[in-house]
């Protein structure tokens, strides 16, 4: 997968360890994001995802469980060029101050099943139904 550097302050992902499913993502830039506040962090990187794989960007257990810091949007498709902006949500009570090079967030890189689609007048029946919320916890 190619990645660009879109400012000197921009860090190349790598995988922490062989088994890690995502790729942490850093900041390129200092922010902050205020307690209760939604913010969008620059991380200066730009990726070509290969097509039939689409880039999901999740939390980071460490900052989402110390700071109340979450992920909010997150699909990457494999044609988009531009620059990659983390959009991330203060669930806590305090600011949160973003420093260059602090990881923000993870990318996961997965394969996508394009299912062909079929308007129909009928679904066929489940053991669920159209149960929704809730349902399956009475």
């Amino acid at each position: 997968m190619k990645i660009k550097k879109l400012s000197e302050n921009a860090v190349i992902p790598k995988y922490a360890k062989e088994s890690d499913a995502g790729l942490d993502l850093s900041s390129d830039s200092f922010d902050k994001i205020l307690a209760g506040q939604r913010g969008l962090v620059s991380t200066g990187l730009a990726f070509e995802i290969p097509v039939g794989y689409f880039g999901s960007i999740r939390d980071r257990s460490g900052i989402a469980v110390k700071n109340g810091i979450h992920v909010l949007a997150g699909v990457i498709d494999s044609g988009y060029r531009g620059e990659i902006k983390v959009c991330l949500q203060n669930l806590s009570d305090r600011d949160f101050e973003i420093k260059i090079g602090d990881r923000i967030a993870q990318i996961i890189i997965q394969p996508i099943l394009i299912p062909e689609i079929e308007e129909v007048t009928e679904l066929s029946s489940s053991e669920r139904g159209d149960g929704g919320f809730g349902s399956t916890g009475k």
